[in-house]
């Protein structure tokens, strides 16, 4: 309540023109120059401003050149899921340029999925994977399979 008080009457006072001069003292005292306000010379802020320039640049295109990596390794991805492209993807990796590539651990990581899935879909994975199946849910399934065409050519067929 006090803060609230405090404020109140300040404002006030303030607006009178009792007690606004130091305020206005304090703003003609700023240099408008500011290479002066940083404590340079004007050479040196010049200098100071183009290393701004450079590199802000400088990250701004190794920024663009992360995005379009990430956009490449989406377009793999999509490309292996065979999911629908994205053309955001596509214009990012065009802003950057044609020498975007997955980065090397990327490269690494993907070679490994790769190389799974051969191991996969050779005769020596499809031995493994037959060592694997559940025999006797197959088997069920088949019989239900075989019991659904049986019951729906009965309902078709009237000899039967």
């Amino acid at each position: 309540m006090a803060f609230l008080m405090k404020s109140m009457l300040s404002n006030q006072v303030k607006n009178l023109g009792l007690g606004g001069g130091g305020e206005e003292s304090k703003e003609e005292s700023t240099p408008s120059d500011p290479a002066a306000a940083a404590g340079m010379t004007r050479e040196e802020y010049e200098e100071y401003q183009k290393q701004v320039v450079e590199e802000k640049m400088e990250r701004d295109a190794a920024f663009a050149q992360k995005k379009a990596e990430r956009a490449c390794l989406r377009v793999h991805l999509r490309e292996k899921y065979r999911l629908p492209k994205s053309e955001l993807d596509e214009n990012q990796i065009q802003m950057a340029g044609d020498d975007v590539g997955l980065p090397e651990d990327l490269q690494k990581m993907v070679a490994e999925d790769q190389v799974e899935e051969e191991d996969k879909d050779s005769i020596l994975g499809q031995l493994q994977n037959i060592q694997n199946m559940d025999m006797d849910a197959i088997k069920e399934k088949a019989q239900a399979t075989f019991s659904e065409m049986k019951q729906a050519a009965e309902q078709k067929c009237s000899v039967m």
